[in-house]
């Protein structure tokens, strides 16, 4: 059985068309991953597959339950946790976790024992009796995922969770979401972040209301090995920097990112001299150029011309 089928999905707002004949199969079990740039439909997608937006035309089966003809049965199996906050910071972890778990038709009785678990089971135990306001954005966070995997659910559904964190707090809840799922839980992640969408089994990439393409990480890191990305690192960004390097690569993309540029091309070998000659000519010997295999942030960068989430600007 599918976790999720979604087939012949379109959501129109008015005379404007948000989702473009959406066809989605999810694997139960599997941790799926979607990106995909603002404005491009995902958001809409997930609102829709968690029963809070109707559809304009299509079908929407969670665990082979359809979901408009039982929405009652099908949001029991789904958590989700939204990219806003919603935890109180008034009530301490436990009491936040106590709360939901008897909102969703628990006892007291088992929603303590459930309460104990989950505060085990996502590191949390610790400082389970401090107000919510005490805790981290990772924690805070790791508190909401425990608050949507009450007793029943099988479809765990995140938007943007890692957004704001430092490397450790990322590293943590990315942690924690695939112990998750290697106890059985589907995961469908959204974000925008390739350090996140790496971990999953499959990723997908959504341009302008669809679904352009899905794949294996890896396997789309060797699908676009040829979009080599050269790394120009130098503390000064001026036009005139930008011009040369968009010249050397025949008016081809160049951003901007927080350390320099970015030169993405399909033959580095020809292009590397010509600015390596270009910044020491020019008073930049301190400049480093290093080339790398396409990232995920590059592939969809590439894919949906949107910057990646470490560029400052983008410059075409």
């Amino acid at each position: 059985m599918n976790a999720i089928v979604v087939k012949n999905l379109v959501k129109n707002y008015g005379p404007k068309t948000i989702l473009k004949t959406i066809d989605l199969t999810i694997e139960k079990g599997e941790f799926f991953s979607l990106m995909g740039p603002n404005g491009s439909g995902k958001s809409t997608l997930v609102s829709i597959i968690t029963g809070t937006t109707p559809t304009t035309k299509g079908v929407v089966n969670i665990h082979g339950r359809n979901l408009f003809e039982e929405p009652r049965e099908v949001k029991s199996l789904i958590g989700y946790v939204p990219q806003e906050s919603f935890s109180s910071p008034r009530l301490t972890g436990r009491e936040n976790l106590f709360y939901f778990a008897l909102l969703s038709g628990l006892n007291r009785r088992t929603a303590k024992q459930w309460v104990d678990d989950i505060l085990e089971k996502m590191g949390l135990t610790e400082d389970a009796d401090k107000f919510v306001s005490k805790y981290s954005g990772g924690m805070r966070k790791r508190l909401e995922v425990a608050t949507a995997l009450v007793p029943g659910v099988k479809l765990l559904i995140l938007d943007e969770p890692t957004t704001g964190f430092d490397p450790a707090a990322r590293k943590m809840l990315l942690g924690s979401l695939l112990e998750i799922n290697r106890e059985g839980i589907t995961i469908f992640l959204v974000t925008h972040i390739g350090e996140d969408a790496g971990v999953a089994k499959r990723v997908a990439f959504m341009k302008n209301g669809q679904i352009i393409v899905q794949d294996d990480p890896k396997n789309l890191k060797i699908r676009f090995k040829e979009r080599t990305a050269i790394d120009v690192k130098l503390a000064t960004k001026n036009s005139v920097i930008h011009k040369k390097l968009m010249s050397f690569n025949k008016g081809r993309r160049v951003i901007g990112t927080g350390e320099g540029y970015k030169v993405y091309c399909e033959r580095p070998e020809e292009i590397i001299p010509q600015i390596i000659g270009y910044l020491n000519d020019n008073g930049y010997p301190e400049a480093k150029v290093e080339v790398n295999p396409a990232s995920l942030e590059d592939i969809f960068f590439f894919l949906t011309q949107q910057e990646s989430s470490n560029d400052l600007e983008v410059e075409m």
